[in-house]
């Protein structure tokens, strides 16, 4: 399994996951390993605009998936 495919799908489990302490203990050690690992980097604001209009062009343009067809997907690549 590449790893596109195995963050795809720790992304569905932690979508469904409904255990809100074992979640919290999993966002802390998340973030905490990322800051020492310098892995999160701020955006500037130009960049952090330049998303979001990006994200609004592709919106208005119809460039989305809607949820439950990405879902649908990531349960056929099992």
């Amino acid at each position: 399994m590449d790893l596109q495919t195995r963050k795809l799908h720790l992304i569905t489990y932690l979508a469904q996951l409904q255990d809100e302490p074992f979640f919290d203990k999993i966002e802390k050690y998340v973030f905490l390993k990322s800051e020492k690992e310098g892995y999160v980097q701020p955006f500037s604001m130009e960049e952090f605009n330049q998303r979001i209009d990006r994200s609004l062009d592709d919106s208005d343009n119809h460039r989305v998936t809607e949820s439950d067809e990405l879902l649908f997907e990531i349960r056929q690549w099992e």
